[in-house]
């Protein structure tokens, strides 16, 4: 029987989000001045909200280590937002 290899995992600081990719999607949408709420999140990654939640909160926050703030608005709702230089914590 052939035996099974462990993969080797990179570091989480060491991963980049693609800038084509959908998290490449959501910094730069984070990163506009007015920032993005969860529907503009959602409508440009095509994926549920909770998902979005979940992208901002684990790749975003915790493994990219990046200062996403999350701002209450009277007209749009929470809207969230990143430093334009994609700050870090």
């Amino acid at each position: 029987m052939a035996t099974q290899q462990k993969l080797s995992r990179t570091p989480a600081a060491k991963t980049k989000a693609t800038a084509g990719g959908k998290l490449g999607q959501i910094i730069r949408l984070l990163q506009r001045a007015k920032g993005a709420t969860i529907d503009d999140l959602t409508e440009a990654t095509g994926w549920q909200a909770h998902s979005v939640r979940g992208a901002i909160s684990g790749q975003l926050r915790k493994r990219h280590g990046l200062a996403v703030s999350a701002t209450p608005d009277a007209s749009r709702g929470l809207v969230y937002r990143l430093p334009k230089a994609g700050g870090t914590r």
